[in-house]
């Protein structure tokens, strides 16, 4: 059996739809012992807004713990530029999402971002660092913002064993004999109930062909970068030498790949989103379902997303 690997996106959503998933990782990544956590519920992935303009925030998975605090889980498999500042603006969007004009404070709740990395972020060896507020001495100010990253390229210390190192090899997962391996060492209820729900979406044809989407994408994109890359790059040469100046090499190599990057990605998500939908009215959606799909996988808003269905 093809297995689809848990570090994207679109699966782990699918996991964390099993109470009993969600209570054991967060247990495990929290260090909070599973007697303390009564709930753990999905909540909306989409953060309010105040003002139309305002950058819409649409999160991979949040989650509600013991109505109290407030967690996003969010997999990412590239680095991109400003990732750390990326972090900082949805945990804080997330902090401040609930609360309206005229609210009081003791209205907020804490907040955890739990970022699931498929790439080195730092130098440090643990895979698991956890980041609060703190004066420079290093004295908590408050835990009501809490970030956790979780490095799936670096190695578990194999001589200091904790619980969260099953699922970072779960999430490394490539095939069905390393799931069978995870569970025959694991007592872990949570891994144990993850392996069977990643091996029942492995069969589902719906998201073999999300899956698909995506690899095609993410070469797609690749390929485009390259492409656009060597071409603005040619073009920035060449404007440059026209106008003799060394400036002008930069300008035009940052022109020409911004604007042919930009545009090869704007065609080919176009064509992405035809096919999602159709995929979907052939699997008997109502249009609602897949206006509230499109929002969620594209980012698009109610607006965007049905004007993609006339």
């Amino acid at each position: 059996m093809k297995l689809i690997p848990l570090k994207y996106d679109f699966c782990i959503k699918e996991v964390m739809d099993n109470e009993l998933v969600r209570k054991h990782f967060i247990s495990d990544v929290l260090e909070i012992p599973l007697e303390n956590i009564k709930s753990v519920r999905i909540a909306s992935p989409v953060l309010w807004t105040r003002r139309k303009k305002e950058k819409l925030g649409i999160l991979d998975v949040q989650l509600t713990m013991n109505d109290s605090t407030k967690i996003n889980i969010e997999m990412q498999l590239k680095h991109h530029p400003h990732w750390e500042s990326r972090t900082v603006f949805y945990l804080a969007k997330m902090f401040t999402a609930d609360l309206r004009r005229g609210e009081k404070y003791k209205k907020l709740k804490k907040c955890v971002a739990i970022t699931i990395l498929d790439f080195k972020l730092d130098n440090r060896k643990e895979y698991h660092n956890v980041y609060m507020l703190r004066d420079k001495d290093g004295d908590l100010y408050t835990d009501i913002l809490e970030l956790h990253t979780i490095e799936l390229t670096k190695t578990p210390d194999r001589e200091k064993p904790n619980p969260l190192d099953e699922w970072h090899s779960l999430f490394n997962a490539k095939t069905e004999e390393d799931l069978d391996m995870i569970k025959r060492q694991t007592r872990n209820l949570g891994i144990i109930e993850a392996i069977k729900e990643l091996k029942t979406m492995s069969l589902s044809d719906r998201l073999w062909y999300i899956h698909e989407q995506r690899l095609k994408e993410k070469r797609d994109r690749e390929w485009i970068e390259d492409e656009m890359y060597e071409e603005g790059l040619q073009k920035g040469i060449e404007k440059g030498i026209e106008e003799g100046i060394e400036k002008g090499i930069e300008k035009g190599i940052e022109k020409g790949i911004e604007k042919g990057i930009e545009q090869g990605r704007e065609a080919e998500k176009e064509k992405n989103i035809n096919s999602f939908v159709k995929s979907f009215r052939r699997n008997g959606h109502t249009d609602k379902q897949i206006v509230s799909e499109l929002m969620i996988e594209y980012g698009l808003s109610l607006e965007e997303a049905e004007k993609k269905l006339k």
